[in-house]
């Protein structure tokens, strides 16, 4: 699909570029490095998330997916600088919905996600096949490609965006390129409330025969936002 195409069906705007840390990723998911070694891992979507450019300098074996991706290292950076920015500034508003122990303030939040947002497009400048552009529900992988898939701030947030249809195609989609597990983190939508369906999510996993646990993690930035969902096959 040539650029011009591509743009005339995705709008730049539309897409926010911002990123966490693989410190957090680790926490996000209750992961430790020795967990992953050897394992191929799939970020679905990864966004600015600097978790693969850190993996990969430490040996490990990780591929960042999104549908940012489909635009220039150089047009992401300058929209997730923008993005960071712009949540800074409705972060002051909304400090008291947000806990405030893994960051010390406002400041030190947007030094976490500009050094997040550096980290991976300098990565997707020297390592771009390890940066594959995707439109959800749809991946370009095999079946079970990846032994784990880590899934952050997509399913279950954007409810308010995203019915349940497109979150049964999704898992489905996701659970067709992984061997092993998917984590999905965290369970709760924008507000902070626990994702509506989630139970009936549970019942549609289980019944097609995957065991499913809700697990706490040491990480809790958006209130509420805590635990995590780990389906095995």
């Amino acid at each position: 699909m040539s650029r011009a195409e591509q743009s005339s069906k995705l709008d730049l705007e539309r897409i926010i570029f911002i990123g966490r840390s693989f410190e957090e990723y680790l926490d996000m998911f209750s992961l430790t490095v020795e967990a992953l070694k050897g394992k191929k891992i799939l970020d679905c979507p990864a966004g600015a998330c600097s978790f693969t450019a850190a993996s990969n300098k430490l040996g490990l074996d990780v591929t960042a997916c999104d549908i940012a991706y489909y635009f220039s290292g150089k047009d992401l950076k300058n929209k997730g600088l923008q993005d960071v920015e712009h949540a800074m500034h409705n972060m002051e508003k909304a400090k008291s919905n947000y806990i405030w122990d893994y960051f010390k303030d406002v400041e030190d939040l947007r030094n976490h996600r500009l050094r997040a947002l550096e980290d991976c497009t300098e990565d997707m400048a020297k390592s771009s096949e390890m940066y594959i552009p995707v439109t959800l529900p749809s991946l370009p992988f095999k079946d079970d490609e990846f032994e784990i898939l880590l899934s952050a701030h997509f399913l279950f947030m954007y409810a308010d965006r995203l019915d349940y249809q497109f979150h049964i195609e999704t898992l489905n989609e996701l659970l067709r390129v992984t061997k092993e597990e998917v984590r999905i983190f965290p369970l709760v939508d924008l507000e902070g409330k626990r994702y509506e369906h989630l139970e009936k999510i549970i019942i549609y996993l289980i019944d097609n025969g995957y065991r499913v646990e809700e697990v706490k993690v040491p990480y809790e930035f958006q209130t509420n936002a805590n635990s995590m969902l780990k389906i095995k096959k």
